[in-house]
């Protein structure tokens, strides 16, 4: 009997070590991944100009309104800092953006005084249907609108 008892609190010790490094080896997965992804955000979208190569709002092309605009994020934290719009590198827009952890989402926000009206298409949660630099695709976030945003890396 006592043989018995023992070997069962063995069998219980290994599978809770098991369990305990399944856990911590997701956990590590977890971190390296929003890593590479952070990484990536911030060597080809972060303190780089894009400038917007296609707009649609269902059937309507809004491209044209954004010709000579250059958009750029800046860094504050991994997830958030300041934006600004230039155009023809003289008129300068400041705003902000904001993003998730897995960086799937970009919220951007271009408000003060003066702001053209076209930045009304801009000023929204969007997310990422597509990260393939030079041209990130984004859709809206958590929505069905039929809104397209392309904007492309220079």
């Amino acid at each position: 009997m006592p043989a018995l008892f023992y070997k069962t609190r063995y069998i219980i010790a290994v599978l809770l070590s098991i369990l305990l490094l399944a856990g911590s080896c997701k956990k590590a997965q977890e971190d390296f991944t929003e890593d590479i992804l952070q990484q990536y955000f911030e060597q080809n979208i972060l303190n780089r100009d894009f400038s917007v190569k296609l707009a649609t709002d269902d059937t309507t092309v809004l491209t044209s309104q954004f010709d000579g605009y250059y958009f750029r994020l800046l860094k504050n934290t991994n997830y958030d800092g300041p934006m600004t719009a230039s155009k023809n590198g003289t008129v300068i827009y400041n705003g902000t953006w904001t993003s998730n952890e897995d960086f799937g989402k970009l919220v951007i926000n271009i408000t003060q005084p003066n702001t053209p009206p076209e930045f009304v298409f801009l000023n929204r949660a969007w997310r990422f249907t597509e990260k393939a630099i030079p041209v990130m695709k984004l859709a809206p976030y958590g929505s069905s609108t039929p809104l397209v945003l392309h904007m492309e890396r220079h």
